[in-house]
Parts: structure tokens; sequence; C-alpha cells
């Protein structure tokens, strides 16, 4: 669940099936971009149902649509506009997510209103010309009329009042009330310190042969020749830069595109075999050629930094948006059971 959206003007004249699908909670003036899924996320054989404007839920007597429901559906999960689908086993979750999610807009928007908040006319009409910027022709924006606003330029004009009106509300209640000051930052630092000790770190460097599996005999000679012709423009070299620079014309393991960095993490992350390594080498050191089964590797380690307390200044960005995240989600449920005990929920 998303803890913090802005504007939820829809955006991007992406189709469906034939039908123009809108991203209710993304950012006007942002275009969705295609993407692909991972390679290992399987999803539905089935194509994904066409909305019909069948009711999902009432929400004070205001009906909430399928066409609705799908459009979160393919915000939380937008790889599903170009693989049809949903994830196999997550597709009900997504729903339930995408269901809450229209639900309490809809419930802030309700809010919004009967507290008679307004929003400036040049407000409004920045925002349609924003959201009208994203698409390549007018005849592509009266498509998007059509297919989602009934033709109508008036309701497209309410849907984008009601889009601001949610986002002022939202940033009333929940994003000003949950923001963390450093100074906030620094007494939970400092009051939760075990929290930031960290074990011995280390950053090294690898350069790897992979022979094929069940590689002839002729083709792991061919691989431990490579390796070698390798380790001994590996041993000359005096940097980071130098050795990064053989990973990155060498290597076959997937970090050769980051010059063969292993960022600096936890020692005890490491492989025990690798650990044994590294354990014997200096800032510097380029090791002797490693061999793991069929594969050939070679380390420099770059750097050691011993087990301690992680320093304030290190956390603290992380730390401020961890912080202001927690309290956002909490505000927001606290909101969202405030404002359902009072209204009319119901679902189909």
């Amino acid at each position: 669940m998303k803890w913090k959206f802005g504007l939820t003007v829809a955006l991007a004249a992406t189709t469906i099936y034939g039908q123009a699908q809108v991203a209710s909670h993304s950012p006007v003036l942002q275009k969705a971009a295609p993407q692909a899924a991972p390679q290992n996320m399987q999803l539905n054989a089935t194509p994904m149902f066409q909305p019909t404007g069948k009711p999902v839920a009432k929400i004070n007597g205001v009906v909430l649509t399928d066409r609705d429901l799908l459009r979160e559906m393919v915000t939380i999960f937008p790889y599903a506009r170009t693989h049809n689908g949903f994830p196999k086993g997550q597709e009900e979750m997504i729903r339930k997510g995408a269901l809450a999610m229209i639900e309490f807009e809809e419930l802030v928007y309700q809010e919004a209103e009967r507290r008679q908040m307004t929003v400036p006319p040049e407000k409004v009409k920045r925002a349609e010309n924003a959201f009208r910027s994203n698409f390549q022709s007018e005849e592509e924006f009266e498509h998007y009329l059509k297919m989602e606003m009934n033709g109508s330029r008036e309701q497209f004009r309410k849907m984008v009042r009601r889009s601001l009106l949610i986002e002022a509300y939202q940033k009333a209640r929940l994003d000003e009330p949950s923001k963390v000051t450093l100074a906030e930052a620094r007494a939970y630092y400092d009051k939760n310190s075990k929290k930031f000790m960290h074990g011995e770190m280390v950053q090294f460097q690898t350069i790897s042969v992979l022979p094929p599996e069940n590689a002839t005999a002729d083709v792991k000679e061919k691989a431990h020749k490579h390796i070698m012709e390798v380790w001994e423009q590996a041993k000359k070299t005096k940097s980071y830069n130098e050795f990064g620079l053989l990973a990155e014309k060498y290597s076959e393991d997937d970090y050769r595109v980051n010059m063969g960095n292993h960022k600096l993490g936890d020692r005890g992350e490491v492989p025990e075999p690798v650990q044994k390594i590294l354990d014997k080498m200096k800032p510097g050191q380029v090791s002797e050629i490693c061999q793991f089964g069929p594969y050939y590797a070679i380390f420099r380690l770059e750097a050691r930094k011993p087990g301690g307390l992680t320093p304030f200044a290190e956390v603290k960005t992380k730390m401020l948006d961890d912080m202001h995240k927690a309290k956002y989600d909490k505000l927001r449920g606290e909101l969202d059971k405030k404002l359902r005990a009072s209204a009319k929920v119901e679902e189909y």
C-alpha cells in the first residue's frame, strides 16, 4: 500500500484492451513509461477483465465501479499494462489493496467537501492544462474524454477539482503532520543506538571466469589459461579504477558492469569461502586465483570497516524517510478508521 501519493488526476492515455485506462493516484504531468515485468513474474494467461461500469462499492450512496478499481489495480501493478494480467496468486491481494485505496480516496473527497474546502480556479486550470499536455494531439485527448468522461469536459473539470481537493486534504491531515525533524531523528538515534550497531564490513571487487556447465576438458583448460593471463594484469593494478577496468573488460559475472564492485556490506553476509579469502587480505591487495568448482575468480579487497556504531550522519537521511513513512502510515490508518466510522460503506 502506498504511504503517500500526489495529485490523483488521471494521467497517460494508455490503453488496455481498447479501453483508455487512467492511473488515478499517479502524479499529474508524469506520463506512464512502458514497463516490463520481472523475468520471474508469472502472469495470468487469461486477459484482464473488461470494465463495464459495474458497481464494486458504494460510499454514502456514491458508486465506485470496476473501472475505478481496474485503474487502481494497474497503478499498483503497472506491468499488467503490457503483460495482459496480474501475477498468479496475487490478483486478489492487488484487488483488495486497490479497493481499499479507491474507497479511502472517496471518503477523503467527501470529507473535504463536507468541510467546504475550495480550490482556486486558476489552480484547477493549471492542472487541466498539465494533464492535457500528456496527450500527443487534441484528437487523442478527445478520445480520452469519450472513453473516460462520456465526452464531457465538465466531468473532466470535476475530476480535476476532486483530485486537487483530495490532495489538499491529505497535505493538511497527513503530509504536514507526518513530517519528522532532524532533532526528532537524532533523539530516536540516541535512544535506540543498539539498532545502529553493525558488524565488520568489507568492500571488494571480483573478476570471474565462468566456463559453461559440463564443459569439456579443453574448454576448462582454455578458461584456466585465460584467468591466468588476466591475473598477471590484475597483480599489476594499483587502484580501484585500474582493477575495475579489467573487471569490465574480462569478468563474466554480473558485477562486471559495476567495475567488479561489491559494495561495502556486512562481512557475515559474504559466503564463508569468500570470507576466508578476504580475511587474509589487506586493502588494495589482489588475491591468488581462486577456484570454486569449475569457476575461477580473482578478488581485490577495497576496504575493511571494523564493527561498531554507524554514525548518525550516515543514517539520518534514511531515518528521516523511514520515520516519515511510519508516521504517515499511522496517521492514514487512523484517518481511514475515523472516516469509515461515520460513513456507510458497502462492497459488492
